[in-house]
């Protein structure tokens, strides 16, 4: 019996206005993704990516392979796989236009923080590397996010400030917010209930043992406010200024 040929997917689509060949959206969801797993490992797992991506462990086995021959991934067995150059070069790209499209969504169309995040998932592989360009002039080229991530420059530059989770503040110790995850519309929205935002300073006032809950005080608040380890785990703060 015959079979049909298997026919591999292509890894690129149209060509970009200012960067040559575009990459498909599996392909930039799959830098974007081992971008972020590693910005806190040295190296992304076949199961982390699978869980980040919502996809099989062995469709993620098979575009790391072919990323890897590509050039934008390397990938050593029992060790995870990393971003090359050119990888790390892509997914800063693509970072910079999901963080334009957030903030530019937000500043001059009326979304809200916990809305942004989807429409510019959805808008960053279509818009062009001119249109992000624009609009960031438009937005007098922003540094971060309405989540307080840092947005890449055109040139791939990206602001790595000495942050920690929320989990690592000593307690007694004041810092402010500088970013939280932007994923959750509903973490998102319970943050801001509690004044849980970029810029706002919080000082540490309890910690319950084995992973429990951590009570923190808000600079603009009267009550204190409990957050669970989870939560507390995705926040990430810095010393406050000029203290």
């Amino acid at each position: 019996m015959d079979f049909p040929r298997r026919v591999a997917r292509p890894m690129f689509t149209h060509m970009s206005n200012t960067t040559g060949p575009r990459l498909t959206r599996s392909v930039e969801d799959y830098l974007k993704a081992v971008y972020s797993l590693t910005e806190r490992e040295e190296s992304a797992s076949t199961s982390a990516l699978a869980e980040a991506l919502d996809v099989q462990p062995a469709s993620v086995t098979g575009m790391v392979k072919r990323l890897a021959e590509c050039g934008y991934l390397e990938h050593t067995r029992y060790h995870g796989t990393r971003l090359t150059e050119a990888g790390s070069r892509e997914a800063l790209r693509i970072i910079r236009r999901h963080r334009i499209l957030e903030t530019y969504l937000y500043t001059h169309l009326g979304y809200s923080w916990d809305d942004v995040h989807q429409e510019a998932e959805r808008l960053e592989h279509a818009a062009s590397d001119t249109l992000i360009d624009r609009m960031a002039a438009i937005l007098e080229h922003p540094s971060h996010d309405p989540h307080g991530a840092p947005i890449p420059t055109p040139s791939g530059e990206i602001e790595r400030p000495e942050c920690v989770t929320l989990n690592e503040v000593a307690l007694g110790l004041a810092v402010q917010i500088r970013s939280v995850p932007d994923e959750d519309p509903a973490r998102l929205r319970y943050l801001e209930t509690l004044g849980l935002v970029p810029g706002a300073r919080i000082t540490v006032r309890e910690r319950a043992p084995f992973d429990g809950p951590t009570t923190v005080s808000v600079e603009t608040r009267v009550n204190a406010e409990v957050i669970g380890s989870d939560l507390a785990d995705g926040i990430f703060v810095i010393p406050v200024p000029g203290r």
